[in-house]
């Protein structure tokens, strides 16, 4: 994987979503917007009918190849990525699971994106781009269909990121995918250049797990002081904006940039 920390196109992410930081930004919104002219993220996940991946592997691939786009090379100012990374993150950091297999996952590598494997699971995350401008290669893709069973995956190492999903909200495997790639770009967002590079130096790996419901109650409760969270506890929270299967307003993850 190519990547090299530098979060410029990560700057209006941080205006947009850490509001508390005073950053300068437009509010803007694209409910109004005509459907083909939104901007959006793909991510394809890889679902082989004979060997589906465990779901926890999965999200933990999807939530690092998302932020791996951004932090790309390709990803600098003056790079081929860059214009289409920024018109992006400007507006609501929009996101769309698709599943792929056989020869439909190999075509996808051949598109602008990132693959990251995680124990045998795989996602490719695209530059994103108008939904009306959709490759073929990705909009033949099925994006209902994309859940793989729970799993128990045990306690999260000490030594990465963790993204805690809402233990009160099911989501398909493909929104939650959406939702721990808003995470590590939070965290991204709001890290200092030394830990993004440290975080770099790792691949960008997280953790991903089902948040107890204890532990759910006292992230959530000290969120709602976010600077305070995040100075003190690493915490930033990933609110959803309610376009697809959960309410609008509804902390689908809380994003823990220390164990």
């Amino acid at each position: 994987m190519t990547a090299t920390p530098g979060p410029s196109v990560l700057v209006p992410v941080a205006a947009r979503y850490a509001w508390w930081l005073g950053l300068p930004a437009e509010r803007t919104a694209d409910r109004d917007v005509p459907p083909e002219q939104v901007w959006a993220m793909p991510v394809v996940l890889r679902l082989e009918k004979a060997a589906p991946p465990s779901r926890t592997p999965l999200l933990e691939a999807a939530a690092s190849a998302a932020l791996a786009v951004c932090l790309h090379d390709d990803a600098r100012p003056g790079g081929p990525w860059y214009e289409a990374l920024l018109s992006w993150t400007s507006g609501h950091i929009r996101k769309v699971a698709r599943r792929a297999r056989g020869a439909h996952w190999e075509a996808v590598q051949d598109l602008p994106g990132v693959t990251v494997d995680v124990d045998g699971a795989q996602v490719r995350a695209l530059l994103p781009c108008r939904v009306g401008d959709l490759p073929k290669e990705v909009s033949r893709l099925q994006i209902s269909g994309s859940d793989v069973p729970f799993d128990e995956p045990g306690p999260a190492p000490d030594d990465r990121p963790v993204l805690l999903l809402n233990p009160d909200v099911t989501m398909s495997a493909g929104k939650a995918a959406a939702q721990v790639g808003h995470g590590t770009m939070l965290l991204a967002a709001l890290l200092d250049q030394a830990e993004l590079t440290a975080w770099a130096d790792e691949g960008y790996r997280c953790s991903v797990r089902v948040a107890d419901r204890d532990g759910w109650t006292r992230a959530t409760d000290a969120l709602a002081r976010p600077h305070e969270a995040w100075d003190e506890h690493g915490l930033v929270a990933v609110r959803d904006a309610g376009f697809t299967e959960v309410e609008p307003g509804t902390v689908t993850v809380v994003a823990k940039a220390r164990p």
